[in-house]
């Protein structure tokens, strides 16, 4: 409960007086088993109006700091994120490189989820422009926002390296892609709004701390976790439901106990062996 509600490793292990490495433990198995439980529960979806982004952090050094001889998952890390613009679901997520190899995997994963031919908005990235053709065919409904930003410095050059968001949006521009999208619902407020709700719930999104992942496999077990919580256990704000009931997948809301009983179910895994009582303190 505490790493999903944006606590840190060593943060949890102070909390509940118990290890690191148990707490990591703990987040490896239970984020093998939610990844396991999204895949087995998120599949025959119907989601007619789907927003995606991807959003950054890095692994054990940024990317401007990368030397020869780094692990191969060192650098920029992104999570590509598609959400449900009605039930708020996140019916898949992927972490990785902001690449076309991840770009394709996430297209066609998303595929695999939902049915019928729904309505698709992205950035301007133009990774996504083979994956989501290559993954739908002629059965999506497919644009892009094309946003321009304003420059940082004065000199007008483009400082990625050094600001923590996104500059003043000049220029907004609605492309289709393919199909013909409803172009009311042609956007990427939610998604962008979910990014926030990220940050603040897992610890390693939080800019300027010295809680970033170190490992590639942590990152995608807390990735797994969190997309897990926000489905099954968080009532939305709007919905009044959690996004899992809105869409049909479960009619309550869950416990932190029965999502990690079913993502241990989901993987097979055996059960955590349970904790000591905390030390009694004063």
């Amino acid at each position: 409960s505490a790493l999903a509600e944006g606590t840190s490793l060593r943060a949890t292990a102070r909390l509940t007086d118990v290890g690191r490495q148990a707490v990591t433990s703990l987040l490896l198995t239970v984020g093998e088993g939610c990844r396991c439980l999204l895949d087995e529960r998120m599949r025959d979806l119907h989601c007619d109006v789907l927003e995606l982004d991807e959003i950054w952090c890095f692994i054990g050094k940024k990317e401007g700091h990368l030397r020869d001889g780094d692990p191969a998952e060192y650098g920029d890390a992104y999570t590509w994120v598609a959400l449900d613009a009605r039930t708020k679901l996140v019916p898949v997520h992927l972490v990785g490189k902001r690449s076309s190899e991840a770009g394709h995997a996430f297209a066609r994963e998303l595929r695999g989820r939902v049915l019928g031919a729904p309505q698709i908005t992205t950035d301007g990235l133009k990774i996504y422009v083979e994956a989501i053709e290559a993954a739908f065919g002629s059965r999506v409904n497919f644009a892009q926002i094309m946003k321009t930003y304003a420059k940082d410095s004065a000199d007008g050059a483009s400082r990625d390296d050094v600001r923590y968001s996104r500059g003043r949006v000049t220029r907004s521009v609605k492309r289709v892609v393919i199909g013909a999208p409803d172009e009311d619902k042609i956007s990427t407020s939610y998604v962008e709004r979910s990014n926030l709700t990220t940050r603040m719930q897992m610890r390693r999104f939080t800019r300027l701390t010295n809680a970033y992942s170190k490992r590639l496999e942590h990152l995608q077990a807390a990735a797994a976790l969190h997309f897990t919580a926000y489905n099954f256990t968080r009532v939305h704000m709007t919905l009044r439901v959690t996004p899992a009931m809105e869409a049909g997948l479960t009619d309550h809301v869950w416990s932190m106990e029965e999502l990690i009983t079913e993502a241990l179910a989901a993987s097979d895994a055996p059960p955590p062996p349970p904790l000591p009582p905390p030390r009694p303190t004063g």
